[in-house]
């Protein structure tokens, strides 16, 4: 009789089976679309996956849960990120200068950036390019090798190679006579080498932490927020940022088997209180230790002539800081703007408004790496070329070897440097830092950085991209439906 009652439930469940599936399919398709209506900005974005999640049951409704539910401000939010540091080391003197003396046709941007990211702009800052590996690793062992209190570094990626090894030697030689140590990498970006970097600076004696760690219970929401910043502080005077992570690949001297080259920056001045509170907040954070006062900030005198500010971005409290600037800084161009980035892969607003920029008779160049370290990011920027160049804008493409500087220059004064690139992860997912700096002298000393590798480049000329064949245009077409998640 148990057999009997089973097999008759099994034939019950056989026929309701279908009418189960679509009713789940239904339930399914009709929360997407609800969510969709009420969260995203975008029409062509909602009739995408509102369509979807209808004609594809179920794998619709799961791949808007993986790829189309808008995490980002939610789980950054729930990060805690939180600043308690802006009044250490700070200067309310230097940023009432600076404002005094900001040149009249920056006014606009600067008061959007303050108004943004609540910072204002510091006087009295010495900038310094360091280009390569073979500039900015010597200068940044040697600070290392010369602190007396307090050595902080944050990096994506810290490899297990010659440049790596470097660095955990200075570290802890530092940390063995005393001074104070610290040290953080990106959870993932210290999976690049076999060797995880994080344990070996602790064997090393170095306290060291790794950022967000993926976890199963937070792999949907948290994983793709990583931290992308390169920030390096000594003893609260001397800071390091720029586009460059700790690997052989950018240490041109040592011959790597794929080199890299990269743009670093040296920076003095009251400015360095802002990247020591950035690296704190990131430091609090992923364990819990606050760090306060002395031996970590210090109270910087004016040293130099350039006008900075810190600006953070981030899926946090921090969201689309970077997006707004850039707007704000191609609206105020007037004669040139000039782009060096890796990866080029902006949303269709700053797309256009690169094209009006350049309609509107300001000459934009924007600088590429012929060939990138993400062939797939490469056939997925193509399709956005013959827009741009069909509008007046300069694209090129250098090499040889992989450039990954990133530089955004307006005009003769306006400068931002940092780890952002143009791209949908560096501009809505990553955590960022960048300075945005006023100097005259520091853009035409960049200028000649851009003007060298526009030397060495290839000019995307209309009839080019006019040429290519019907299965490269095709192949390139399809990975750019990929570029949101690129």
């Amino acid at each position: 009789m148990t057999s009997s009652w089973f097999e008759s439930m099994l034939q019950v469940m056989h026929g309701l089976a279908p009418l189960l599936a679509s009713l789940l399919h239904l339930g399914c398709a009709a929360a997407v679309t609800v969510h969709a209506l009420l969260n995203k900005r975008h029409v062509q974005t909602a009739i995408g996956w509102i369509a979807l999640a209808w004609l594809a049951p179920l794998l619709g409704a799961l791949l808007y849960l993986m790829l189309g539910v808008n995490r980002i401000q939610r789980a950054g939010v729930a990060l805690g990120l939180k600043d308690p540091w802006r009044g250490e080391g700070g200067s309310a003197d230097a940023s009432v200068e600076a404002d005094a003396i900001c040149l009249p046709e920056l006014a606009g941007i600067n008061r959007l950036t303050r108004e943004i990211t609540g910072r204002s702009l510091l006087a009295g800052n010495a900038v310094t390019p360091l280009v390569h590996g073979d500039e900015a690793y010597p200068a940044m062992l040697a600070a290392i090798d010369g602190a007396h209190r307090s050595v902080t570094l944050l990096s994506y990626i810290f490899n297990n190679d010659v440049a790596g090894n470097a660095f955990v030697d200075s570290l802890a030689l530092a940390q063995a006579r005393g001074v104070q140590v610290r040290v953080l990498i990106d959870a993932v970006g210290a999976r690049y080498s076999r060797s995880n970097m994080v344990k070996q600076l602790r064997h090393a004696g170095v306290p060291a932490a790794a950022f967000l760690r993926p976890r199963l219970t937070r792999l949907l929401a948290q994983a793709n927020l990583r931290n992308h910043r390169k920030i390096m502080v000594v003893d609260g005077e001397l800071g390091f940022t720029g586009g460059m992570n700790i690997s052989a690949v950018h240490w041109l001297s040592t011959q790597p088997k794929r080199p890299v080259q990269c743009l670093h920056f040296a920076v003095r001045g009251p400015v360095v209180a802002d990247l020591q509170r950035t690296f704190a907040t990131d430091w609090t954070f992923t364990t819990g230790e606050a760090l306060h006062g002395s031996p970590w900030f210090a109270a910087n005198e004016p040293c130099g002539p350039v006008l900075a500010r810190g600006v953070t971005d981030g899926p946090d409290a921090d969201i689309d800081h970077m997006r707004q600037v850039i707007l704000g800084a191609l609206a105020i161009a007037r004669r040139r703007v000039r782009i060096v980035t890796p990866y080029f892969l902006p949303d269709e607003v700053l797309l256009t408004t690169l094209r009006v920029t350049a309609l509107r008779g300001v000459v934009v160049d924007i600088v590429l790496p012929a060939r990138s370290n993400l062939p797939l990011l490469d056939w997925a920027m193509r399709p956005q070329f013959a827009g741009l160049v069909s509008s007046g804008c300069r694209v090129h493409l250098s090499g040889p070897g992989f450039d990954h500087t990133k530089l955004f220059l307006v005009d003769d004064a306006w400068s931002l440097i940092g780890s952002t690139n143009w791209d949908a992860r560096s501009l809505r997912l990553n955590f960022e830092y960048n300075l945005e700096c006023h100097d005259a002298q520091l853009v035409q000393q960049l200028d000649g950085l851009v003007d060298e590798r526009i030397c060495h480049a290839h000019r995307l000329t209309a009839a080019e991209l006019a040429g290519q064949s019907l299965a490269g245009r095709l192949r390139d077409r399809l990975v750019w439906l990929l570029s949101p998640y690129l």
